[in-house]
């Protein structure tokens, strides 16, 4: 059972890493100097959007054989892996950031950012293949913060270091075409 908790949050961490929205913490922290309202406004954003992914993974589950869940967890592996190679920018006019604070400020963007984005994927892929839910949603919020928060607190440093975040991309392809390879073969199913 604890399975669906430390995968969920392995999974999302990885995939977090050089992502957008570690980016636009990045550009949040730079902005509003304000560490505290910035992690709870990615982590209320990321309860909320992962629990939505998360949901419609369980009511995805429900119609899904074992054996087509296997190929579609497998197959949907396997694209997160070649997504993880296309590396994420963000662009300074995508994000609607007004000065309402910084809580507000950054729930919104996050919430935003992550509609259609792979972790979002990987959250409903992951509640589709896991339960019970509420470990899943637990494991995606902290892998996202896990990936996230850091870069709050130590913006400036990573920033000066974010060409090392182009390798990372190559390392969390891999672990997903692994993860997508061993689905396929039937492994932990």
């Amino acid at each position: 059972m604890i399975d669906a908790f430390l995968v969920s949050t392995g999974v999302v961490a990885i995939a977090e890493m050089g992502d957008k929205t570690q980016l636009l913490a990045l550009v949040l922290a730079a902005r509003f100097r304000k560490p505290l309202p910035i992690v709870a406004g990615i982590f209320a954003a990321t309860i909320f959007n992962h629990f939505a992914a998360g949901w419609i993974g369980v009511l995805l589950a429900g119609f899904i054989s074992h054996e087509v869940l296997r190929w579609v967890v497998g197959f949907g592996f396997l694209a997160i892996a070649a997504w993880a190679l296309i590396p994420d920018q963000y662009e300074e006019g995508e994000s609607p950031i007004k000065a309402h604070g910084a809580f507000i400020a950054t729930a919104l963007t996050f919430f935003l950012a992550e509609m259609g984005d792979k972790t979002q994927i990987a959250t409903i892929a992951l509640a589709v293949k896991y339960q019970p839910l509420w470990q899943v949603i637990a494991g995606t919020t902290l892998g996202m913060l896990l990936a996230d928060v850091p870069a709050v607190f130590v913006g400036k440093w990573i920033s000066a270091r974010m060409h090392v975040l182009r390798y990372v991309r190559f390392v969390a392809a891999a672990i997903f075409a692994l993860m997508g390879a061993l689905a396929l073969s039937g492994v932990g199913g």
